[in-house]
């Protein structure tokens, strides 16, 4: 029964330290890794990004969502473009829904991707400036129905930026 016992911590031992050896080795690699996720948009250092759009927009014109990252901190720092309007639509980033709940189709593209992306994959913030691109909405989106839409940015988990507030906007016809 003592062996055993023995037998147990040891393994227990070794699990949890290759763990951590496995944090390390990712560390020391030279594989390029997303960036980190910021935890609140407010913070004083890091990147977050913020959406715009034309309260009202009528059909016939552009759905131009405006995206801009915010560097606020001391260093250069960089974000991953994938799921993100700096690139064509290939990916589903944002939620669409119109203000009953109903959420609209994406009709874009899906990529599939080779992990970690590549070095060419990512866009650099200098200290305190930002970046900014737009899309229309209407090239990825079915915003065939007049109502109030709410956008949420929801491609967080590949690119490490957070979007803490999403925007609404209403579509006439």
């Amino acid at each position: 029964m003592k062996n055993l016992s023995i037998l147990i911590s040891t393994a227990a031992i070794l699990t949890l330290s290759s763990c951590g050896m496995n944090n390390n080795a990712a560390k020391n690699s030279n594989e390029v890794v997303p960036a980190p996720i910021a935890q609140d948009s407010t913070a004083e250092k890091g990147l977050f990004a913020k959406m715009s759009l034309k309260d009202t927009v009528k059909a016939g014109e552009l759905v131009e969502l405006k995206f801009t990252v915010y560097n606020n901190g001391d260093t250069a720092q960089r974000f991953c473009k994938w799921h993100t309007p700096f690139e064509p639509f290939i990916s589903k980033y944002l939620d669409v829904k119109l203000a009953s709940g109903e959420e609209i189709n994406y009709k874009g593209a899906m990529a599939k991707r080779m992990m970690p992306p590549p070095a060419s994959s990512y866009i650099t913030v200098n200290s305190k400036d930002s970046v900014s691109t737009k899309v229309d909405l209407l090239k990825g989106y079915d915003l065939s129905k007049p109502g109030k839409y709410t956008i949420t940015y929801v491609g967080q988990n590949m690119s490490g930026l957070i979007v803490k507030d999403s925007i609404s906007f209403v579509y006439e016809k």
